[in-house]
């Protein structure tokens, strides 16, 4: 490997495969620690590569492209989870340092392995199982009760494989849509429906020395399998529950040997005899359920990502003021954006707007609004607001 390229005054260069919104995000961090950014982005034109000068094209799941990248860089870490595990234990044969690790990363690439292994800790998890012929789905779902949730092991995101079934009929057709192996050849997971309350997310950030820092635990509400708001602290939760999520969330990131952002998706439930929480899905990268943090928490989400990657003493996660609220701005029929920021920012100078750099297309994540208040329901009026301008959906 050829040796790291550093910036003036000795400071690091991360590198970060893929050149979505996340990484876009992680910039302007970047630039006030005076690291360098460099993205490995899929096209010229990606979200990343729109922001950062150095952004090179190469597509994650070539490893000769990323190999090269990480050549010129100190530590890799990712916008997404879908880098090939064959291709990750490439570039640690070479001595490549990453951000997860790919020992870590694996339980949010396969939903199987992190199913195992939280249960296996004692993280209460639905009752699940791995399906593999059309007697096993019928068990399961004999067992639990119909419908019983369907999810592909790996892949998909914001509501994409992953869909709630009736009978196996259902599961074998749907396999086929969204181009999953042919029926149930590999294993699907398959988990009971949570009746649950509401749900909740718990974000982290660990450091390779072992130091933690946990933010407030935040509701997500969801439209349609896509998160649309997220509140943070979540209201009304018990403070008992709250601190008991998050340690299950610290326990995670410390057994998983999680280095970076551990976002952990939970359902809050509330019948007698179960457990109060299920974990639902990991995700260890900067998250959607933090967005809030970049505005209303001392140190945001990109910024820790980048200190817990490099090592570096975390920041504080205390949050700013009682309640922000984080809007998503989702892709409507308007593909210009720019517009309507004059209607919003003289409604409503405190609304913070960040958007992404990508394509508009109906239901995108395109941008989201952070909007800190004394009044809870004040700043869902002002962000919800906000984010329908943006998207179209309001004119006044």
């Amino acid at each position: 490997m050829t040796e790291p390229k550093r910036t003036p005054g000795g400071f690091p260069v991360v590198g970060v495969v893929g050149g979505g919104q996340l990484a876009r995000m992680m910039q302007g961090p970047a630039i006030e620690l005076g690291i360098q950014l460099s993205v490995l982005a899929e096209d010229a034109y990606a979200a990343a590569a729109l922001a950062i000068p150095s952004a090179p094209v190469g597509e994650h799941t070539d490893l000769h492209a990323v190999r090269s990248f990480a050549a010129s860089c100190d530590v890799l870490t990712f916008d997404h989870e879908h880098v090939p595990p064959s291709l990750l234990g490439a570039l640690e044969a070479d001595g490549v340092v990453m951000h997860p690790t790919p020992a870590a990363l694996r339980h949010a690439q396969d939903k199987l392995v992190m199913r195992r292994r939280l249960s296996a800790m004692g993280i209460a998890c639905p009752r699940w199982t791995v399906a593999r012929t059309a007697h096993d789905v019928t068990a399961f779902g004999e067992e639990v009760g119909w419908p019983v949730v369907a999810k592909t092991p790996r892949g998909g995101y914001d509501g994409k494989g992953v869909l709630l079934v009736g009978s196996v009929d259902e599961l074998t057709g749907w396999l086929e849509r969204v181009g999953a192996p042919g029926p149930l050849e590999e294993g699907v997971l398959l988990e009971e429906r949570v009746d649950f309350v509401r749900e909740l997310a718990v974000l982290v950030a660990r450091s390779p020395s072992g130091q933690a820092a946990a933010w407030p635990v935040v509701e997500t509400v969801q439209t349609e399998g896509i998160c649309t708001e997220v509140l943070a602290p979540a209201p009304g939760l018990d403070p008992p529950l709250a601190s008991l999520v998050t340690q299950a969330a610290l326990r995670i990131a410390g057994e998983l040997g999680v280095t970076g952002v551990l976002a952990v998706e939970m359902f809050e439930v509330g019948l007698a005899g179960y457990s109060p929480y299920v974990v639902n899905e990991l995700a260890m990268r900067p998250h959607n359920s933090g967005h809030w943090s970049m505005d209303g928490a001392v140190t945001g989400q990109f910024e820790q990502h980048l200190r817990a990657v490099l090592d570096l003493p975390l920041g504080d996660p205390r949050p700013r003021a009682p309640w922000t609220v984080m809007a998503n701005v989702l892709g409507g029929q308007d593909d210009e954006l720019y517009p309507a920021y004059r209607h919003i920012m003289a409604r409503d100078p405190a609304a913070k707007i960040h958007v992404y750099g990508k394509g508009v297309r109906p239901s995108r994540k395109i941008g989201h609004v952070n909007v800190s208040s004394d009044d809870l329901q004040v700043a869902r009026e002002r962000a919800g607001h906000a984010a329908d301008y943006l998207t179209g959906l309001v004119r006044e």
